[in-house]
Formats: C-alpha cells, structure tokens, sequence
C-alpha cells in the first residue's frame, strides 16, 4: 500500500533491465524527484462537520461514467513487467472499470488488448510517426477498437538522456520488444526496409538473439520461415527508421485533428501558452505531464505546470494531469487544483510485475478507497466540491 514498498517489491520481480526502464529517468532523474517535491508542497485544508456519510466520487467523461477520476496511463514495453503486459492490465481495467490507454508501444496488437478490455472505455496513444500512412493506418485501427479518446504524445518525439538505459547498453525496442502495434500493421509491413544508413544496428548478443526469436514467434509468417528470412530484425530496424518525427509541430497536429473525429488529447503540454495553443487548434484535451521525469532532466514539475496551465485555459478544454501521482490525496490535489482527472503510470506497472492483473486491480481498488477517505475526510460529498479553497501551494500567484 506504500508506493515506495511497492517499487522495493516489484524489483524483486524485474530484471535489471526492466528496473532501469521502469523505474528510470533523464539524468540524474531530478525531474522525478521534482514532481514528488511539487505534489508534497501543496497542503489540503479539510472542512469538518461536512456530515459526510458517502461520497460519489464518479467522473462523467465523454460518453462514459468512470467510478474515479483517473485512467491508466500508457506504459510501453508491458512485457518488462510480466509476460501477459498489456493483456493483464487490460483485464484488470475491465473488472475495475477504470479506462486504459492503450500504448502505441504496447507489447500485444491493440486488437488482441481490446478483446480483454471488452466494453471497458479505452484511449490510444498516438506517437506520431515519420511515416504519415502508418500514423493514419494506427488511428484507423482505433477507431475501429472503438476507442473514446486519441492520445497524442508530443514529448518523445525522441527518447530521453536516460542514463540508467544507457549504462545498461540496453533499448527493449531494438530487442524487438514493445512493437507490436507495428508488426501487427498492414501499412508497416508494406512500408520498404530502409536504407543502411538509417538503420540502427544492436549489437549481437546472446540476448538480442534470445528476443528475436520471441519475436519471430510473434510477427505473422511463422517462427521458422521468419528466422530464414530474418524478418524479425528487419522489423525491428524498420520500426527504429520510422518510429517518431522529430519535425513534428502544430500543422502535424491540425493534421492529425483532420484525420479523425474522435477526440484529440495532447500529452507532454507543460507551458501556459502551448496550452493556450491547443486550445486554438480545436484540441478536445490536454494532458499535463513530464512523461514521469523520463525525457528532460530539470524540467518543471507537472503539478508546478499545472498550477498555471489551469487558469491560462479558463475551462474552455478538459485538463488531465500526469507525472508523480501515487495516491488518493495526491490525486484530490490535482483536482483540487482545477485538474478534470489525473493519469497513473509507474504504480500499476510495478503492481503489475508483483502479481499480474490481480495486482494491478489491487492497487486500483486501493487507490480508489485512498481518494475516497480523502474526500469524506475533506468534507467533500462529490468532485464538484473539491476546489481550489481546501488546498494551499507556492504558486498562487503563477
């Protein structure tokens, strides 16, 4: 129930490449200390004598009414955690009823993931590719999953100074691992293999052979004849030729709001005025987030952009916040501040390691019964009572 026992637990389980994935950071990883800081410095000031006997704390959210206000981060590489990854967490999310966002680099085909979520409301993430089709091809295929919400991550456009990664020498995407929205596309597979000079080549390791034979066994066409072939490497040097568009900018998202009519949620939005941006590109959402201290060491805290983001928008888009949330109250201070919900990540993946889809529903049911003490203790019948009056922080003036 401690995050920290929780991360110490779940190590247990991991490898040292999946704790250094996992649980790592840019740098010296001072941005996910940061977010820490920045959510412990914001004080809740409770209401007594509220006569608070039960509290509704359910979110109404697009067409779906959630029984918190949350949803389960995107998380790529699930299969670090547990060989189930995605599948476990969706089942988890469907018995819960919490939404999951589906992971443009997820380790099972968003299809396969959606069969376990059933009717559970689901979001995709969307990193966008250098490949114009293939990004249309992954949006199609969410829309045809019937999902409520596009996710659009505009962060990690390329990866992080992570040095724990980089210590180890170790990429799970060039161990042909958290790709299998691409391999799964009829797009990609079309796509021609790239130049030499564009291919990033791992070296050949007992490990690397290890995964490509996993992977092999995966990808449509047979373990054998992949191996002859070695469509399995191919796959994995074609998908780091395309995966993200460092000249990604705000025509790229225009563009991609012209593709689809489900709703545009932007993630990694961390400025007032990029907010304010988005808010005049006709986006449905922001998500306010550091991608969890993983790209820029030194960054602001979410909760820090957050505390000015929300007065810049002016209720006109829906506010998410992301990056450091661990329990119910840090979760009340995010709505507190004006947040319409907040995004779990490392917590459920950790849980996730521990003990598969039952670990993940456990933390769930008690990150629900955390917030819920929160808001009865707060005086607090509903969410439209919790407001910037209970809490108290260093930014007021931001």
């Amino acid at each position: 129930m401690s995050y920290q026992m929780l991360e110490d637990r779940a190590k247990s389980f991991l490898s040292k490449e999946a704790v250094a994935y996992l649980a790592g950071g840019a740098g010296s990883e001072s941005t996910i200390d940061h977010n820490r800081q920045s959510l412990d410095l914001v004080k809740i000031h409770p209401h007594m004598l509220g006569g608070v006997q039960e509290v509704r704390m359910q979110l109404k959210w697009r067409e779906h009414t959630l029984p918190a206000p949350f949803l389960l981060a995107p998380i790529g590489v699930l299969e670090l955690a547990h060989p189930k990854g995605d599948l476990a967490v969706a089942q988890a999310a469907r018995r819960s009823g919490v939404p999951m966002v589906i992971s443009n680099q997820a380790s099972y085909p968003m299809e396969e993931i959606a069969k376990h979520l059933g009717d559970n409301p689901r979001a995709f993430q969307l990193y966008y590719s250098k490949s114009q089709d293939l990004s249309k091809s992954f949006i199609r295929r969410a829309e045809a999953i019937d999902c409520m919400a596009l996710v659009v991550t505009l962060d990690t456009t390329m990866l992080g100074w992570r040095i724990r990664d980089l210590q180890q020498g170790y990429s799970p995407f060039l161990h042909g691992k958290g790709i299998a929205q691409y391999y799964s596309d009829p797009v990609f597979t079309n796509l021609p293999d790239p130049e030499d000079s564009l291919i990033v080549k791992p070296a050949v390791t007992p490990t690397l052979l290890s995964s490509l034979l996993h992977l092999n066994n995966r990808i449509p066409g047979g373990l054998v004849q992949n191996t002859l072939s070695k469509k399995g490497l191919r796959t994995v040097r074609k998908f780091t030729s395309v995966f993200s568009n460092p000249g990604m900018n705000w025509e790229d998202i225009q563009r991609i709001r012209d593709w689809t009519k489900l709703p545009v949620y932007l993630k990694g939005i961390l400025r007032p005025d990029d907010a304010i941006k988005a808010v005049a590109s006709g986006i449905d959402g922001i998500i306010v987030s550091n991608h969890g201290g993983r790209q820029i060491e030194g960054a602001v805290s979410s909760m820090q952009a957050l505390a000015s983001i929300i007065p810049a928008v002016k209720g006109k888009i829906d506010v998410w916040m992301d990056s450091g949330v661990r329990s119910g109250s840090d979760m009340f201070k995010c709505i507190a501040m004006g947040a319409t919900g907040v995004l779990i990540g490392r917590p459920y993946a950790y849980s996730l390691a521990i003990n598969g889809a039952d670990g993940v529903e456990e933390y769930i049911q008690n990150l629900m019964a955390d917030f819920e003490l929160t808001m009865a203790l707060s005086g607090c019948h509903t969410l439209t009572q919790i407001n910037n009056d209970l809490i108290s922080h260093p930014w007021t003036n931001t």
